[in-house]
């Protein structure tokens, strides 16, 4: 696992601020590319962290070693079963969020939230850059009380060093009922690596990220 900073990236490139009207509500075509089945650790532990479209987080987390499963959904609203259609309205009170099961031998939940914090703009309410609206917004939804602590002193921890810029607007909440978003949206960069939201916006934060923008 690489050394990870805290330091919050607006990690957006030129050319995808230029195009402007991309956002993850644009799906094109599927193609069908099954997902790798990792070996199956002893024990495994449960993150659900939401920061803007869960196309571009699903996408992070599935290129870290020690993640077992990645699955886009919606939580922390008030609607049951929503749909999508319904969560793009910005009505239903759901975040856009990623549940990430992960290995704790392989890699630690602190590291989880460091890349979470890295992969996104903390500071910036209801919107990741193109993508506008309360779905889109910064959370941890945490399991435990021990994940609520920690979560608690990252942001703290990350609102000290970026004390003289924007405030943190990152919500940290109990994690409630968790639904999967419809299929396809799950594994989206790998089923959809040449649509222009993965070529202008997803490619280029794992590369800033440093991580494999092959899928």
């Amino acid at each position: 696992m690489k050394t990870l900073s805290h330091a919050p990236l607006k990690l957006l490139t030129g050319t995808a601020l230029l195009l402007g009207t991309l956002s993850c509500s644009q799906a094109p075509s599927m193609k069908e590319h099954p997902m790798p089945t990792p070996d199956s650790p002893t024990h495994t532990e449960t993150a659900t962290l939401a920061a803007g479209c869960f196309w571009c987080t699903e996408a992070v987390f599935e290129a870290i070693d020690g993640v077992t499963a990645v699955t886009s959904g919606y939580i922390g609203g008030q609607t049951v079963d929503p749909t999508y259609k319904q969560i793009c309205s910005g009505e239903t009170g759901h975040a856009e969020a990623t549940q990430i099961t992960f290995d704790p031998e392989r890699v630690s939940y602190g590291d989880l939230l460091d890349l979470f914090w890295r992969m996104h703009d903390p500071t910036t309410l209801n919107r990741q850059g193109g993508d506008v609206g309360t779905q889109y917004r910064s959370a941890i939804f945490t399991h435990s009380e021990e994940q609520k602590v920690e979560a608690e002193a990252s942001r703290a921890a990350l609102a000290k060093e970026t004390s003289k810029g924007d405030p943190i607007v990152t919500e940290i909440t109990p994690a409630v009922t968790f639904y999967p978003a419809e299929n396809y949206h799950q594994d989206y960069f790998r089923n959809n690596a040449e649509a222009p939201y993965c070529s202008f916006v997803i490619k280029p934060k794992l590369r800033k990220l440093k991580l494999d923008a092959t899928p």
